[in-house]
């Protein structure tokens, strides 16, 4: 991934789905996901303890923002993201560990089959969330971030390879700043 061309400064923790225990949580993480991206689903899996962690201590709010993609490969991910719930984001958090954990079973059906999967096999409802859907995508373009999973944290940007280890200490040092 060309981090180069990505304006970290115009991406702020205004959209998105908000994890925190604490409202004065002191590490920002900013992640730009598509439900359909295998390599999305590889970063939640992998940094999901250690940022469950971290919001527990009251360390870091993750912030998802979950990014439409006009590739045709992630188009089923832009359907699933109108079934994220914003206002409740821990219930939300769940439902994308059981969108992730059943991608190879939705992923490739026809878009116009994916709301029945969401809804029956899920149990979840669709939501009104265009005005944030179209935010982050302005704020992505305004950013230049194209590439999915694109994280932020401070400074340093990264996508889906970074170990939990390595994770946890770029989060500890952040916040011991």
């Amino acid at each position: 991934m060309d981090i180069s061309q990505i304006k970290a400064e115009k991406v702020t923790p205004e959209v998105g789905i908000h994890l925190a225990k604490s409202e004065v949580a002191k590490v920002k993480v900013l992640s730009f996901v598509n439900l359909r991206c295998p390599f999305c689903r590889k970063w939640h899996q992998e940094s999901r303890n250690v940022l469950a962690k971290m919001i527990d201590e009251g360390k870091i709010e993750l912030i998802i923002k979950p990014f439409d993609k006009e590739k045709e490969s992630l188009q089923p991910g832009n359907v699933t993201h109108k079934y994220l719930n914003y206002d409740t984001p821990f219930e939300t958090l769940e439902a994308i560990d059981r969108i992730y954990e059943t991608q190879d079973e939705w992923g490739n059906l026809p878009l116009d089959e994916i709301p029945a999967f969401m809804e029956e096999k899920l149990g979840l409802t669709r939501q009104n969330n265009e005005q944030a859907e179209q935010a982050i995508i302005q704020e992505a373009g305004e950013a230049n971030v194209v590439f999915v999973p694109t994280v932020i944290v401070g400074e340093h940007i990264f996508d889906e390879h970074i170990t939990p280890e390595e994770l946890s200490a770029l989060l500890n040092q952040e916040y011991a700043r």
